[in-house]
């Protein structure tokens, strides 16, 4: 298979970003480094990665002591890897457009749920490739400005 250019890789990325009902695996590490690996749903709003989750999980506060984590999209020969610090959390019943954004593509609405908070996680790295043939040029994303 030929590799796709850098700008096919980019908008394949968008286009996987928006798909309904998204799902995606979000890891974290606790204060003293403990790796956590859980599937989310996955909504792209306003340039962002925004995950609905109860405010008292493991996510949630390995999050709060260290902002940073990684999600990964897509089957293992088309992976799309995304390094993500917190930009805010917002509580689902007091942002009314995120909360419309969050149940538009993610198919479920946690408003219905108590304790939910969206996630609004800001894009540092994208990477994005196939096969091995992609491996060069996969970084479409650094320090939170497209490379391509």
């Amino acid at each position: 298979m030929t590799p796709r250019p850098p700008l096919q890789r980019r908008e394949d990325t968008l286009a996987l970003l928006r798909t309904p009902a998204l799902d995606g695996w979000v890891a974290t590490a606790s204060p003293d480094g403990v790796p956590y690996l859980v599937p989310l749903s996955i909504v792209w709003a306003d340039g962002c990665v925004v995950i609905a989750i109860d405010g008292a999980s493991r996510t949630a506060r390995n999050l709060a002591a260290s902002p940073r984590a990684r999600v990964g999209l897509g089957p293992t020969r088309d992976v799309v890897m995304i390094d993500v610090v917190v930009e805010r959390v917002v509580d689902v019943g007091t942002d009314e457009e995120l909360a419309q954004a969050y149940a538009g593509q993610a198919d479920w609405d946690p408003r219905e749920d108590e304790g939910y908070v969206n996630l609004v996680l800001r894009p540092e790295r994208i990477q994005a490739w196939r096969e091995v043939d992609e491996a060069v040029g996969r970084t479409l994303m650094q320090d939170g400005t497209w490379t391509v």
